[in-house]
């Protein structure tokens, strides 16, 4: 398989995260202290995330910042 750009990671396992949790981009943007639209289009792979906001999503998701770039699960979506 080949391996992914740095920021499909995140979104792709932040899609699979937040969905399993079953928290709305909107829900988990007021969670973290983001805006729906930057969470959006972190999932679409279209931003480089500060390690602070990294660290805010993961707080809001209930997860460890690591679950969040784990290229491993990233590739098994």
């Amino acid at each position: 398989m080949a391996h992914l750009e740095p920021k499909e990671v995140l979104a792709r396992n932040l899609r699979r995260i937040r969905t399993s949790t079953g928290l709305s981009q909107e829900a988990l943007a007021a969670r973290a202290g983001l805006h729906r639209t930057y969470v959006s289009s972190v999932e679409r792979g279209q931003r480089n995330v500060s390690v602070e906001n990294i660290f805010a999503i993961a707080r809001a998701l209930g997860c460890e910042p690591q679950a969040l770039i784990d290229a491993d699960a990233a590739e098994k979506e």
